[in-house]
């Protein structure tokens, strides 16, 4: 828990609540304020320390978040343009495939050939495209890689984080945490 936002939002719930006077729930407003700061000032560095690594902890998983929502989008629209492109060629490659045999229709020992050149076309299509899908999959496989190890060193600095927390004098030991699968 951040101690440094528990006593702020304490120190708000004392100013937004009903009074009576200088009082509130019998106890002076002014008094309650002083003893809110004296703790704020008594609190060790540390601590302060520790909240503000949380803190920055947080931004930068939000930033990495962010960051691998628009590469994870990047991809997907890569990919599918690179798909699209794959099937126009296709469909462009099997278009001129059928126009240049119908123009050998007429000639008999050319008919023979026009049907293997075809079907020669119609199988490199067919595996230009699958080499173009798996390029493209291996891109977003790319991208959610360097994803993956940035969300683990943000990991990595949480659990630092946290570590400074628990550390030294603190009565309560950190329990061991199941590393979280990316």
């Amino acid at each position: 828990m951040d101690i440094l936002r528990l006593l702020e939002d304490l120190s708000n719930f004392i100013e937004s609540t009903p009074s009576f006077g200088k009082l509130t729930w019998g106890l002076d407003r002014e008094e309650i304020s002083i003893q809110i700061a004296k703790i704020r000032a008594s609190l060790p560095p540390d601590v302060k320390t520790a909240a503000n690594t949380v803190r920055e902890s947080e931004r930068i998983l939000d930033s990495a978040k962010e960051d691998a929502n628009m590469a994870l989008d990047g991809a997907k629209k890569e990919s599918e343009r690179i798909l699209i492109d794959a099937r126009r060629e296709g469909e462009r490659i099997i278009e001129q495939s059928k126009i240049q045999q119908e123009r050998m229709v007429a000639e008999s020992e050319i008919l023979k050939l026009s049907k293997a050149q075809s079907e020669e076309i119609r199988n490199a299509a067919d595996r230009d495209a699958v080499n173009m899908r798996r390029g493209a999959e291996k891109y977003a496989y790319d991208v959610l890689s360097q994803l993956e190890g940035v969300v683990g060193k943000v990991m990595t600095s949480i659990e630092k984080g946290k570590q400074e927390v628990y550390r030294a004098d603190s009565p309560v030991q950190a329990l061991p945490r199941e590393k979280a699968r990316v």
